[in-house]
């Protein structure tokens, strides 16, 4: 299933994607897309609705895909050409940081150049969505622990995240700077989430023309590897890391700036598309 939220901003309502490529309303079956929403038995209930039954609904804007996200986790330098390109050696170990839950916002709203940014960039990044709590998963388990994927768009303020005398939080959770969805696609829908084109494009030309196939901690690993650390809870999201063609790895760099247009997708996920905006007190 490729499952929606769609609607005004706090006031979203669930959707889903039929074949024809037509949003359904859920709201009679279903309160909200979020922890309680993806476990394996609530997500086969849904899949069981004949898409038919369900009102055909026109969408102005779609929200973030899974709402009342407890935790927003990241994975840095997890494609080797990225590493590359940063001049950075590929971690022996995970980096995990978080973006604030505040930054979330949906796909295609505006993202927001932070007060006193000079250096704010983008990654288009694979999202995981957890549909079953994981704590001490052993790596052959943590696909199960798994909901869906997801489009995500890690934008970052490099200043903040590498010249301000922290970790890299502070570049990574300002305001709109986490654009999630349109869609979560499902498990059983993704067949390889290890080989799944992915782009991001500003103002129509092309920075990053990559793959999942390149990450090096893929996404068992990573579930089982986060879930030492912490439990991953039912709608937590982890963003995965990014391929090549970040701003900061351009020679010269290329930062944002207002009135630039992002647009970005994954092979399967759907597209993202965000106009840049000034910092607006």
């Amino acid at each position: 299933m490729k499952l929606v939220r769609y609607g005004a901003r706090g006031a979203e309502k669930p959707g889903l994607v039929d074949a024809e490529g037509q949003v359904r309303d859920l709201s009679a079956h279903v309160g909200d897309i979020s922890g309680a929403t993806l476990g394996d038995a609530e997500l086969a209930r849904l899949a069981a609705i004949d898409p038919a039954t369900l009102p055909v609904v026109q969408v102005d804007r779609y929200g973030p895909c899974v709402g009342a996200i407890g935790k927003f986790l990241c994975i840095g330098l997890n494609y080797s050409d990225h590493a590359a390109e940063t001049g950075a050696t590929v971690p022996t170990e995970p980096v995990i940081f978080t973006k604030a839950t505040s930054a979330i916002t949906g796909p295609n709203d505006h993202v927001e150049i932070p007060k006193g940014s000079t250096k704010t960039d983008w990654e288009v990044e694979l999202g995981i969505v957890i549909g079953k709590e994981a704590r001490y998963v052993e790596e052959a388990d943590a696909l199960d622990h798994i909901a869906g994927y997801c489009v995500i768009n890690d934008v970052s303020e490099r200043a903040f995240q590498l010249e301000r005398q922290g970790t890299w939080d502070k570049g990574k959770g300002c305001d709109t700077f986490g654009p999630i969805g349109p869609w979560l696609v499902t498990r059983d829908e993704v067949a390889d989430p290890t080989a799944l084109a992915m782009w991001l494009e500003v103002n129509g030309h092309r920075y990053q023309d990559g793959s999942t196939a390149t990450m090096v901690y893929k996404p068992a690993f990573l579930v089982s590897y986060v879930s030492q650390f912490m439990s991953l809870q039912p709608g937590d999201v982890i963003s995965t890391g990014t391929p090549p063609g970040v701003g900061m790895g351009q020679k010269p760099p290329v930062f944002l700036k207002a009135g630039d247009v992002m647009e970005l997708g994954i092979e399967g996920l759907g597209q993202q598309r965000q106009t840049v905006t000034a910092y607006r007190a």
